[in-house]
Protein backbone atom coordinates (compact mmCIF):
# COMPACT_ATOMS: atom_id res chain seq x y z
CA UNK A 1 0.00 0.00 0.00
CA UNK A 2 1.28 3.49 -0.84
CA UNK A 3 2.41 5.72 1.99
CA UNK A 4 -0.01 8.61 1.52
CA UNK A 5 1.90 10.73 4.07
CA UNK A 6 5.20 10.67 2.16
CA UNK A 7 5.93 13.90 0.31
CA UNK A 8 8.19 13.76 -2.72
CA UNK A 9 9.55 17.18 -3.66
CA UNK A 10 10.36 18.05 -7.25
CA UNK A 11 10.93 21.15 -9.37
CA UNK A 12 10.77 22.21 -12.98
CA UNK A 13 10.50 25.14 -15.35
CA UNK A 14 8.24 26.73 -17.86
CA UNK A 15 11.13 27.49 -20.17
CA UNK A 16 10.43 30.25 -22.67
CA UNK A 17 12.24 31.69 -25.65
CA UNK A 18 11.53 34.40 -28.20
CA UNK A 19 11.46 33.24 -31.82
CA UNK A 20 10.99 36.17 -34.22
CA UNK A 21 8.66 37.90 -31.76
CA UNK A 22 6.72 34.74 -30.91
CA UNK A 23 6.97 33.35 -27.37
CA UNK A 24 7.62 29.62 -27.39
CA UNK A 25 7.33 27.05 -24.61
CA UNK A 26 9.59 24.03 -24.21
CA UNK A 27 7.91 20.62 -23.70
CA UNK A 28 9.40 17.14 -23.47
CA UNK A 29 8.03 13.77 -24.56
CA UNK A 30 8.52 10.90 -22.12
CA UNK A 31 8.24 7.48 -23.79
CA UNK A 32 7.51 5.73 -20.48
CA UNK A 33 4.25 7.66 -20.15
CA UNK A 34 3.77 8.68 -23.79
CA UNK A 35 3.05 12.22 -22.63
CA UNK A 36 4.13 15.79 -23.33
CA UNK A 37 5.04 17.69 -20.19
CA UNK A 38 7.15 20.44 -18.70
CA UNK A 39 10.75 19.51 -17.80
CA UNK A 40 10.93 18.59 -14.13
CA UNK A 41 12.42 16.07 -11.71
CA UNK A 42 12.88 15.03 -8.10
CA UNK A 43 14.86 16.99 -5.56
CA UNK A 44 18.20 15.51 -4.53
CA UNK A 45 19.19 15.45 -0.87
CA UNK A 46 21.91 18.07 -1.23
CA UNK A 47 20.14 20.76 -3.25
CA UNK A 48 17.54 23.50 -3.07
CA UNK A 49 14.44 23.54 -5.23
CA UNK A 50 15.60 26.31 -7.62
CA UNK A 51 18.80 24.37 -8.24
CA UNK A 52 16.77 21.23 -8.89
CA UNK A 53 14.61 23.10 -11.41
CA UNK A 54 17.55 24.23 -13.54
CA UNK A 55 19.45 20.96 -13.17
CA UNK A 56 16.49 18.84 -14.26
CA UNK A 57 15.77 21.14 -17.18
CA UNK A 58 19.28 20.91 -18.57
CA UNK A 59 19.49 17.15 -17.89
CA UNK A 60 16.25 16.45 -19.73
CA UNK A 61 16.65 18.93 -22.60
CA UNK A 62 20.24 20.20 -22.76
CA UNK A 63 18.73 23.68 -22.59
CA UNK A 64 20.35 25.91 -19.96
CA UNK A 65 17.98 28.31 -18.25
CA UNK A 66 18.04 31.03 -15.63
CA UNK A 67 15.09 31.30 -13.30
CA UNK A 68 12.86 34.32 -13.03
CA UNK A 69 9.45 34.49 -11.37
CA UNK A 70 8.14 31.50 -9.38
CA UNK A 71 4.90 30.22 -10.90
CA UNK A 72 3.62 28.04 -8.06
CA UNK A 73 3.34 24.33 -7.41
CA UNK A 74 1.16 21.43 -8.37
CA UNK A 75 0.33 18.50 -6.13
CA UNK A 76 -0.76 15.03 -7.17
CA UNK A 77 -0.77 11.48 -5.79
CA UNK A 78 1.75 8.89 -6.91
CA UNK A 79 2.26 5.27 -5.85
CA UNK A 80 4.75 6.18 -3.12
CA UNK A 81 2.89 9.16 -1.66
CA UNK A 82 2.22 12.73 -2.76
CA UNK A 83 4.36 14.65 -5.23
CA UNK A 84 4.79 18.42 -4.97
CA UNK A 85 6.36 20.09 -8.00
CA UNK A 86 7.48 23.73 -7.80
CA UNK A 87 7.82 25.66 -11.05
CA UNK A 88 9.65 28.80 -12.15
CA UNK A 89 9.66 30.70 -15.39
CA UNK A 90 12.92 29.73 -17.12
CA UNK A 91 14.58 32.07 -19.59
CA UNK A 92 16.73 30.34 -22.17
CA UNK A 93 20.46 30.98 -21.82
CA UNK A 94 21.88 28.33 -24.12
CA UNK A 95 20.49 25.54 -26.30
CA UNK A 96 22.55 22.40 -26.75
CA UNK A 97 21.83 19.35 -28.83
CA UNK A 98 19.40 16.95 -27.21
CA UNK A 99 20.24 13.26 -27.46
CA UNK A 100 17.15 11.05 -27.15
CA UNK A 101 17.17 8.65 -24.20
CA UNK A 102 14.83 6.39 -22.26
CA UNK A 103 13.54 9.28 -20.14
CA UNK A 104 13.06 11.94 -22.83
CA UNK A 105 13.08 10.81 -26.43
CA UNK A 106 11.89 14.06 -27.96
CA UNK A 107 11.56 17.74 -27.15
CA UNK A 108 9.95 20.58 -29.03
CA UNK A 109 9.25 24.30 -28.83
CA UNK A 110 5.59 25.23 -29.18
CA UNK A 111 3.73 28.50 -29.48
CA UNK A 112 1.69 29.24 -26.38
CA UNK A 113 -1.54 28.08 -28.02
CA UNK A 114 0.07 24.89 -29.32
CA UNK A 115 1.74 24.17 -25.97
CA UNK A 116 -1.61 24.42 -24.20
CA UNK A 117 -3.08 21.96 -26.69
CA UNK A 118 -0.13 19.55 -26.58
CA UNK A 119 0.57 19.45 -22.82
CA UNK A 120 -0.93 16.23 -21.48
CA UNK A 121 -2.01 17.37 -18.00
CA UNK A 122 -4.56 20.04 -17.03
CA UNK A 123 -2.54 21.22 -14.01
CA UNK A 124 0.55 21.77 -16.17
CA UNK A 125 -1.54 23.64 -18.71
CA UNK A 126 -2.63 25.96 -15.90
CA UNK A 127 1.02 26.45 -14.88
CA UNK A 128 1.83 27.43 -18.48
CA UNK A 129 -1.08 29.91 -18.55
CA UNK A 130 0.12 31.55 -15.34
CA UNK A 131 3.73 31.66 -16.49
CA UNK A 132 3.14 33.34 -19.85
CA UNK A 133 0.91 35.98 -18.25
CA UNK A 134 3.51 37.04 -15.68
CA UNK A 135 5.49 40.21 -16.38
CA UNK A 136 9.14 39.83 -17.30
CA UNK A 137 11.26 40.10 -14.14
CA UNK A 138 14.88 40.21 -13.04
CA UNK A 139 16.07 38.62 -9.77
CA UNK A 140 17.65 40.75 -7.05
CA UNK A 141 19.05 38.36 -4.43
CA UNK A 142 19.40 39.74 -0.90
CA UNK A 143 21.92 37.52 0.85
CA UNK A 144 22.94 37.41 4.49
CA UNK A 145 26.59 36.50 4.87
CA UNK A 146 27.44 32.90 5.75
CA UNK A 147 28.25 31.73 9.29
CA UNK A 148 31.05 33.86 10.64
CA UNK A 149 33.69 33.22 13.27
CA UNK A 150 32.13 34.25 16.57
CA UNK A 151 33.26 37.56 17.99
CA UNK A 152 34.46 35.84 21.17
CA UNK A 153 36.74 33.53 19.16
CA UNK A 154 38.09 36.24 16.85
CA UNK A 155 41.50 37.69 17.68
CA UNK A 156 42.72 38.52 14.19
CA UNK A 157 42.17 42.26 14.14
CA UNK A 158 39.13 44.49 13.72
CA UNK A 159 35.61 43.12 13.43
CA UNK A 160 35.63 44.28 9.81
CA UNK A 161 38.29 41.63 9.15
CA UNK A 162 36.42 38.76 10.86
CA UNK A 163 35.90 35.94 8.37
CA UNK A 164 33.86 32.75 8.08
CA UNK A 165 34.06 29.63 10.19
CA UNK A 166 34.18 26.12 8.69
CA UNK A 167 30.41 25.90 8.34
CA UNK A 168 30.30 29.33 6.72
CA UNK A 169 32.96 28.39 4.20
CA UNK A 170 30.87 25.39 3.13
CA UNK A 171 27.75 27.55 2.96
CA UNK A 172 29.56 29.99 0.69
CA UNK A 173 30.47 27.14 -1.68
CA UNK A 174 26.89 25.85 -1.66
CA UNK A 175 25.65 29.29 -2.70
CA UNK A 176 27.35 28.98 -6.09
CA UNK A 177 24.65 26.68 -7.48
CA UNK A 178 21.81 28.80 -6.06
CA UNK A 179 23.14 32.03 -7.57
CA UNK A 180 23.76 30.15 -10.82
CA UNK A 181 20.11 29.08 -10.90
CA UNK A 182 19.07 32.74 -11.05
CA UNK A 183 21.77 33.64 -13.56
CA UNK A 184 23.46 36.19 -11.28
CA UNK A 185 25.93 38.36 -13.18
CA UNK A 186 26.53 41.23 -10.74
CA UNK A 187 27.83 40.96 -7.17
CA UNK A 188 27.48 43.78 -4.63
CA UNK A 189 28.61 43.25 -1.05
CA UNK A 190 29.51 44.87 2.22
CA UNK A 191 33.25 45.35 2.25
CA UNK A 192 33.51 43.41 5.54
CA UNK A 193 35.48 40.18 5.19
CA UNK A 194 32.63 37.86 6.21
CA UNK A 195 30.43 39.24 3.42
CA UNK A 196 33.16 39.43 0.79
CA UNK A 197 34.19 35.84 1.52
CA UNK A 198 30.58 34.65 1.28
CA UNK A 199 30.34 35.74 -2.37
CA UNK A 200 33.94 34.99 -3.29
CA UNK A 201 33.46 31.34 -4.42
CA UNK A 202 30.69 32.38 -6.80
CA UNK A 203 32.54 35.42 -8.11
CA UNK A 204 35.68 33.35 -8.67
CA UNK A 205 33.84 30.47 -10.33
CA UNK A 206 31.94 32.75 -12.70
CA UNK A 207 34.67 35.37 -13.11
CA UNK A 208 32.40 38.16 -11.92
CA UNK A 209 33.90 41.28 -10.37
CA UNK A 210 32.86 42.16 -6.81
CA UNK A 211 31.61 45.63 -5.92
CA UNK A 212 32.49 46.23 -2.25
CA UNK A 213 30.38 48.87 -0.52
CA UNK A 214 31.41 50.44 2.79
CA UNK A 215 27.84 51.72 3.19
CA UNK A 216 26.61 48.13 3.72
CA UNK A 217 28.95 47.37 6.62
CA UNK A 218 27.66 47.29 10.19
CA UNK A 219 29.98 50.16 11.11
CA UNK A 220 28.58 52.46 8.42
CA UNK A 221 25.12 51.05 7.74
CA UNK A 222 23.68 50.87 11.25
CA UNK A 223 24.22 54.58 12.02
CA UNK A 224 23.21 55.63 8.49
CA UNK A 225 20.14 53.61 7.46
CA UNK A 226 19.14 56.28 4.94
CA UNK A 227 22.41 55.79 3.12
CA UNK A 228 21.74 52.06 2.98
CA UNK A 229 18.25 52.69 1.63
CA UNK A 230 19.56 55.01 -1.08
CA UNK A 231 22.11 52.43 -2.17
CA UNK A 232 19.51 49.66 -2.31
CA UNK A 233 17.11 51.77 -4.37
CA UNK A 234 19.93 52.58 -6.76
CA UNK A 235 20.92 48.92 -7.16
CA UNK A 236 17.30 47.87 -7.62
CA UNK A 237 16.74 50.51 -10.31
CA UNK A 238 19.90 49.42 -12.11
CA UNK A 239 18.87 45.77 -11.89
CA UNK A 240 15.39 46.43 -13.26
CA UNK A 241 16.62 48.66 -16.09
CA UNK A 242 19.53 46.47 -17.19
CA UNK A 243 17.89 43.07 -16.70
CA UNK A 244 21.12 41.85 -15.07
CA UNK A 245 20.43 39.46 -12.16
CA UNK A 246 22.20 40.82 -9.07
CA UNK A 247 23.11 39.67 -5.57
CA UNK A 248 23.65 42.01 -2.61
CA UNK A 249 25.32 40.54 0.49
CA UNK A 250 24.86 42.19 3.87
CA UNK A 251 24.65 41.85 7.66
CA UNK A 252 21.75 41.08 9.99
CA UNK A 253 21.81 44.53 11.70
CA UNK A 254 21.82 46.28 8.31
CA UNK A 255 19.02 44.28 6.71
CA UNK A 256 16.19 46.37 8.23
CA UNK A 257 17.51 49.38 6.31
CA UNK A 258 18.06 47.29 3.19
CA UNK A 259 14.47 46.02 3.34
CA UNK A 260 13.09 49.47 4.08
CA UNK A 261 14.90 50.90 1.06
CA UNK A 262 13.12 48.38 -1.15
CA UNK A 263 9.74 48.55 0.58
CA UNK A 264 10.00 44.97 1.86
CA UNK A 265 8.42 43.96 5.15
CA UNK A 266 11.11 43.16 7.78
CA UNK A 267 11.94 39.51 8.23
CA UNK A 268 14.67 37.42 9.81
CA UNK A 269 17.35 35.79 7.67
CA UNK A 270 19.61 33.07 9.02
CA UNK A 271 23.27 33.06 7.94
CA UNK A 272 23.58 32.27 4.20
CA UNK A 273 19.83 32.67 3.64
CA UNK A 274 18.74 34.36 0.41
CA UNK A 275 15.62 36.45 -0.17
CA UNK A 276 14.99 36.71 -3.91
CA UNK A 277 13.05 39.77 -5.06
CA UNK A 278 11.75 39.52 -8.62
CA UNK A 279 11.66 43.03 -10.10
CA UNK A 280 9.61 44.16 -13.06
CA UNK A 281 10.86 46.77 -15.52
CA UNK A 282 9.94 49.65 -13.19
CA UNK A 283 11.63 48.11 -10.16
CA UNK A 284 8.38 46.93 -8.61
CA UNK A 285 8.51 43.65 -6.70
CA UNK A 286 6.39 40.99 -8.42
CA UNK A 287 7.33 38.10 -6.11
CA UNK A 288 9.52 37.24 -3.12
CA UNK A 289 10.96 33.85 -2.23
CA UNK A 290 13.16 32.78 0.66
CA UNK A 291 15.77 30.05 0.51
CA UNK A 292 17.57 28.85 3.63
CA UNK A 293 20.93 27.05 3.56
CA UNK A 294 21.08 23.27 3.71
CA UNK A 295 23.60 23.31 6.57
Amino acid sequence: MANSDKRILAAGTVTLRDNDGITEVLLVHRPRYDDWSLPKGKLESDELLPVCATRETVEETNVTTRLTTPVGEIVYPISSGTKLVSYWVGRTVREGRHRPNHEVDELAWFSITSALRRASYPDEREVIRRAVNLPATTPLVLLRHAKAISRSDWDGGTDHDRGLDERGRQQSKDLVSLLDAYGVQRVVTSSAARCARTVRPFAKARQVSVEAELALTEEAGVPDPRGVGRLMRKVAAQTAKSGVPTVVCGHRPVFPAMFDGLGIEPRSLTPAAALVAHLDGTGGIVALELHRPLI
